[in-house]
């Protein structure tokens, strides 16, 4: 049995999806530039600080429904990714 909203819902879903694994390919593709600056000029590559400033920026902007803990744990799991990656 074939639902049309149900199919609707996951083309959309399909499409979300890649979205978002353009958008971090491109973030990935960004701080691999920002790194190779960074190297080149003896700046060290890890910011803490300004990571955390990064999060509480986009936690301040976060509408919902994400919580601020599933931000938060989104942005862990981004900003690792992005370091495993590079």
């Amino acid at each position: 049995m074939s639902d049309d909203v149900v199919n609707k819902l996951r083309d959309e879903i399909s499409e979300i999806d890649r979205e978002l694994v353009a958008l971090v390919n491109r973030r990935i593709e960004t701080v691999a530039r920002l790194k190779r600056h960074k190297d080149e000029h003896g700046i060290a590559f890890v910011d803490a600080a300004r990571e955390e400033r990064m999060v509480a920026e986009r936690v301040s902007e976060n509408a919902g429904p994400l919580s601020e803990d599933g931000l938060r744990g989104f942005y862990a799991e981004l900003l690792a990714l992005t370091k495993r990656e590079l």
